[in-house]
């Protein structure tokens, strides 16, 4: 996880607006789970894609969901927005996706996103609730284990 913040920097230094969201957000929540991506949520938007690609232009992004290892540099055509990227960059992957399973679009997640400063950049990190919900609905193996200690995470912030 060492070099993923490295693309949270890249994103937050283009201009982008997302909120963190998926294992990373656990993380920052204070879960003692290991990730080896970064998801975010954001618009797709042409102008967005665009910033996106002189961020990460040169990590060598290619789509990791095809047979073939697509640019992201040259797929989609230029002045195209897309719904949701899947890619691997040389310091690691990153998903954005436009809306997070049980919870709903960008919007609404910033709405309720809490700030944090991830290595001097002021970030959104999906709200505790949110994350929960999103894993709940989710429901693999794994993100049901992340529910029961971010629940427990839960319980320990509202004592306090």
């Amino acid at each position: 996880m060492h070099k993923l913040h490295l693309l949270l920097e890249r994103l937050a230094d283009a201009g982008i607006e997302f909120v963190v969201i998926g294992g990373y957000a656990a993380v920052i929540h204070g879960s003692a789970l290991v990730t080896r991506d970064v998801d975010v949520c954001a618009v797709l938007s042409a102008e967005n894609v665009a910033k996106l690609r002189s961020a990460l232009g040169d990590l060598n992004p290619v789509h990791r969901i095809t047979h073939k290892k697509l640019s992201f540099l040259e797929h989609p055509a230029p002045g195209q927005a897309m719904a949701n990227l899947y890619l691997e960059t040389d310091i690691g992957t990153l998903d954005i996706l436009s809306s997070v399973l049980g919870v709903g679009e960008y919007a609404r997640l910033k709405e309720r996103a809490v700030e944090a400063m991830i290595f001097g950049r002021k970030c959104s990190i999906i709200s505790l609730d949110d994350l929960i919900a999103a894993k709940e609905a989710v429901g693999r193996e794994k993100d049901l284990l992340a529910v029961k200690e971010l629940r427990a995470i839960a319980a320990m912030r509202a004592k306090t």
